[in-house]
């Protein structure tokens, strides 16, 4: 079937088509996670029988609102608990089999969507002959709250479900993508922030086995997961709140999503995490890859250079400059250890906002990011790592090169109303998009970046450990910031062998 109406295995979609790519939005990839499957593993959709209009995006998942993500661009506008659908985008619903790639956005596991006008799949399409997906998942309480501890096997799985949503997607991708010009043994998995550390997470997932060929995590690794105590934790104190107790959990199906997210809206962050637990995640991520999980995956991963900057730039406890309350943020982010990194890193230095976002951005991102590139290497399996290091001047360059900037890079929207005030209008950004967007369309196509606009990558190892830095000219560089590296593994070590 040609044009715009395709068969998908539960009825027939209408796409629209704009210039030589055709788009179809919030198709359902599953059922509707609302009632008695709140909570519960996400079900395949209900056919249909009519053709189905697909035009227009579906919800986004219930999400508390956040300054930073309406920053970054993320609109909330369009909400809801029936929120399971994906977009894709094509140059034609034809035969051809082209590489897939399949979008999972960040958001700290509680915010974001697949919808967002950053991520418009229409210059991947038309530039690459590359077929895109992006989808919605559940966030937050909804998606990742442990209630098997106090639930029983009601409520099994509770914790993961935004990893199921996840893998229920890429399971649509291999039931539906080849009737959208797409090839299902060809594809990409690729994401920023959350997005990333969920794909860290899809790597170590039996389940998800054979689902994606190739990943690109963006600022994100393996290392954001919870144990199920800690998570059963995290679970009783929402559940506190809600004034629910312990023999009356089926209670948290019935009360309103919006009160339910609000109310997890006052936890800390990060506490909202892919859990440890059963047989969908059995062990650490990164216990899994070092055990060969993933070995026959090439990767491509990498993260900013200033990367906390985005968050420590709107905290306003910066700009008072009171040195006891500095000295409480160090306290509070880096908690028991915090002692042994100020002895053995910070070396009598006043402290102050540099200092603090270079640890906070090693300790999160970098260091996260490098242990995955090591594990993945020493299975043999082909990485390749970059590090963007391009600097937006808005604010007058105090947001540097922080999270999230790269995205309109990689995706290359940089057109798309709003995206300048995260990077400015300066010319050189359209170059460097070019070239960023190539070679992620390369590297999807065939598994390896390199481009000719590109100075030659080469796959990552363990002795001379190449980055490609993208900035206004890109270079590849052996091991950048090799004593920064080496320091905080030392104290990764040293803290290991105290506790």
């Amino acid at each position: 079937m040609t044009g715009t109406i395709v068969e998908s295995v539960y009825g027939k979609l209408s796409g629209e088509k704009k210039g030589n790519v055709i788009v179809w939005k919030g198709v359902p990839y599953a059922k509707p996670p609302i009632g008695d499957l709140r909570f519960r593993a996400p079900q395949p959709p209900e056919p249909w029988e009519e053709v189905r209009e697909a035009t227009l995006f579906g919800p986004s998942a219930m999400q508390a609102s956040s300054g930073i993500m309406e920053f970054l661009g993320n609109q909330t506008d369009n909400t809801s608990e029936d929120c399971l659908y994906l977009n894709v985008w094509s140059p034609a619903a034809d035969k051809r089999r082209r590489p897939v790639m399949v979008w999972i956005h960040g958001g700290a596991f509680t915010a974001g969507t697949g919808s967002s006008q950053t991520f418009d799949g229409r210059s991947f399409s038309s530039e690459g002959d590359v077929v895109v997906v992006t989808f919605n998942y559940r966030l937050g309480a909804l998606g990742f709250l442990h209630l098997g501890g106090v639930g029983g096997n009601d409520f099994s799985g509770s914790c993961n479900c935004g990893i199921l949503d996840q893998i229920a997607a890429l399971q649509w991708v291999q039931d539906n993508i080849e009737r959208f010009g797409g090839d299902p043994e060809r594809v990409t998995v690729f994401g920023e922030s959350a997005g990333a550390m969920s794909i860290g997470v899809l790597m170590a997932v039996p389940k998800a086995k054979g689902l994606f060929h190739q990943a690109i995590l963006q600022s994100g690794a393996t290392a954001n997961v919870l144990s199920s105590a800690i998570a059963e934790k995290v679970s009783s104190r929402l559940l506190a709140a809600l004034k629910i107790g312990h023999g009356e959990v089926d209670k948290i199906r019935r009360i309103p999503a919006q009160q339910l997210v609000d109310t997890a809206a006052l936890l800390p962050a990060m506490s909202l995490v892919p859990v440890i637990e059963g047989d969908l995640l059995p062990v650490h991520p990164e216990q899994a890859i070092a055990e060969g999980a993933t070995k026959e995956i090439p990767i491509l991963i990498g993260t900013n250079k200033d990367e906390y900057r985005l968050f420590s730039f709107f905290d306003p406890r910066w700009k008072q400059n009171d040195p006891e309350e500095i000295s409480s943020i160090f306290e509070h982010a880096f908690g028991l250890n915090w002692l042994e990194i100020s002895r053995n890193l910070i070396e009598g230095e006043n402290l102050n906002q540099e200092i603090f976002d270079k640890l906070m951005t090693m300790s999160l991102f970098t260091s996260p990011a490098l242990k995955l590139a090591e594990l993945q290497v020493k299975q043999e399996a082909p990485v390749w790592m970059y590090r963007f290091d391009w600097e937006t001047p808005v604010f007058n360059g105090e947001l540097k090169a922080c999270h999230s900037l790269e995205l309109p890079f990689v995706w290359n929207t940089l057109s798309r109303a709003g995206t300048e005030r995260l990077t400015g209008n300066l010319k050189e950004r359209k170059k460097l998009a070019e070239e960023m967007h190539h070679a992620w369309i390369r590297f999807a196509r065939s598994g390896n970046p390199n481009t000719p606009k590109l100075p030659e990558w080469g796959s990552y190892n363990l002795e001379h450990r190449p980055v490609m830095i993208f900035n206004r000219e890109n270079v590849l560089v052996h091991d950048p910031n090799s004593e920064e590296r080496k320091d905080w593994g030392n104290l990764m070590v040293h803290l290991e062998s105290i506790r």
